[in-house]
C-alpha cells in the first residue's frame, strides 16, 4: 500500500464517515472529503467519484 496514493476512509470524532486521499511512500494527506458521511459506504462512493473523475478535471487559477 505504500507505493502508491490510497483513500484512507475513517470514522470522525462525532461518528461520521470521511475520507483521506494519501500520497505515496510518505503518506501525506493530499485530499480530504469536505464533508462527512453517515454511512461508510457514502464516503467510500464519494472516494470512488474522485478516483474516476479526477482524471478529467481542469485546473482553474485565479488571475491576480
Amino acid at each position: 500500500m505504500s507505493d502508491n496514493p490510497f483513500f484512507y476512509v475513517y470514522r470522525d470524532r462525532a461518528g461520521e464517515w470521511r475520507w483521506r486521499l494519501r500520497a505515496a511512500g510518505n503518506h501525506e494527506i493530499i485530499a480530504d472529503s469536505a464533508e462527512s458521511y453517515v454511512s461508510k459506504g457514502g464516503a467510500e462512493e464519494a472516494a470512488e467519484r474522485v478516483k474516476r473523475d479526477a482524471p478529467t478535471a481542469l485546473i482553474v487559477t485565479e488571475d491576480s
